[in-house]
């Protein structure tokens, strides 16, 4: 595991924390004796062991004013977790309401809480905000119509917003997980007798599936200052999925 050594305890606003990455992100940065500022529509099952936690349950997907109204200004890490799958479907087998949740659940919130806290982060000349993309930011196949058209626009945006403000002082990262086990992949271990999950693994390079905790670990890499040659860069991690 990662090991941030640090002195003072940072402000991290981490979305999605009540399960999966997000779970085990906002897990990483508490151990580690960050204030993490977590949000979710579900309300998560630990970290209330933690002083240093605050959860702020709320739909990404919605209006975000009364959030926005209770969250503190000024954070030194943002991470933008939250995300929701769309079932492979293809364009024919996808509404324009399925394309409405998806874009609403995986881009406007990054945009909308980017635009709100960005300001804060130039003016003390600091911070991080680390948006999370996936191999679907690359390739077609790591989702459906919805789901890759939502995360090739979420990398497109972590680029130009990198671009844009790369003198600022703002470090601005995406990270590009393969096939995690979370919540969210369940069902490909669930149905079949897992078959879904087994045929993902053999089609990986490395031949298995990722866990939380490794994702959570880059990401408190890029969010440890460590890179700070760093800058816009989507890092894949993907048991080699997009070497193929």
């Amino acid at each position: 595991m990662f090991q941030v050594i640090q002195h003072t305890p940072r402000k991290i606003l981490i979305t999605g924390c009540a399960s999966g990455i997000g779970l085990a992100q906002s897990k990483l940065f508490l151990e580690n004796g960050d204030q993490v500022y977590g949000v979710d529509k579900q309300t998560p099952q630990t970290h209330h062991e933690y002083p240093n936690f605050f959860f702020y349950q709320a739909d990404l997907a919605g209006d975000l004013t009364a959030l926005l109204a209770q969250l503190p200004q000024i954070f030194d890490v943002i991470c933008h977790t939250a995300g929701i799958l769309d079932n492979y479907k293809p364009l024919l087998e996808t509404s324009d309401d399925d394309f409405t949740q998806i874009w609403a659940s995986n881009l406007s919130p990054v945009i909308k809480l980017t635009r709100h806290f960005l300001p804060h982060m130039i003016e003390q000349k600091s911070g991080i905000i680390v948006t999370m993309c996936s191999i679907a930011s690359f390739v077609a196949g790591g989702g459906g119509a919805a789901y890759t058209t939502s995360k090739h626009a979420l990398a497109g945006f972590t680029k130009q917003l990198a671009l844009d403000y790369a003198r600022t002082g703002v470090q601005i990262f995406g990270i590009a997980p393969g096939a995690v086990q979370t919540g969210m992949t369940r069902q490909d271990f669930e149905t079949n007798n897992g078959m879904m999950a087994d045929w993902v693994a053999s089609e990986t390079p490395v031949g298995r599936w990722a866990q939380p905790s490794e994702v959570a670990d880059l990401t408190a890499f890029l969010a440890s200052g460590k890179a700070s040659y760093m800058h816009g860069e989507i890092v894949k991690i993907d048991g080699g999925w997009t070497l193929k």
